[in-house]
């Protein structure tokens, strides 16, 4: 798996011309998954997620996770993360995981994320999505 997370002052999705996830202050995380991984990995992703100290404290130090200062989480599913250019300039999917694993695995994600106790809005899987998003920093980490 791989998590390309920034910190927004705040995020939104839209689908179809509606918006189907919204935050205000929190984390904006598109969610690569490939071939391999699992929903045990989707669980240890999103428990160092919900634990990730990137917000800032009163001295605006990152210090403090989404839980410590009650933010959301936006997610949203970007098989597009294990693009691969090495065989020409037109990128291969084939790393990525097939849609019907990849959706189990991204609804476990968010489910764990939520029985962290953190506030979770999502994009709508496999849709074609427009985003905004307010960069807070700017702060963005990658995971794997």
């Amino acid at each position: 798996m791989r998590l390309v997370i920034q910190r927004v002052k705040n995020a939104s999705v839209k689908a179809g011309g509606i918006t189907v996830g919204k935050i205000d202050n929190g984390l904006f995380v598109l969610l690569g998954i490939k071939k391999e991984d699992t929903e045990k990995s989707a669980e240890i992703l999103a428990e160092k997620l919900s634990k990730l100290r990137v917000m800032g404290d009163n001295e605006n130090k990152m210090n403090l996770s989404v839980k410590d200062v009650n933010a959301e989480i936006l997610v949203v599913s970007q098989f597009t993360l294990y693009a691969d250019t090495s065989g020409g300039n037109r990128p291969s999917f084939i790393h990525a995981g097939k849609p019907d694993l990849a959706k189990k695995i991204y609804e476990r994600f968010v489910s764990k994320l939520k029985e962290n106790g953190v506030k979770v809005a999502t994009g709508s899987f496999g849709d074609y999505m427009e985003i905004e998003a307010l960069l807070d920093g700017p702060v963005t980490i990658l995971l794997e």
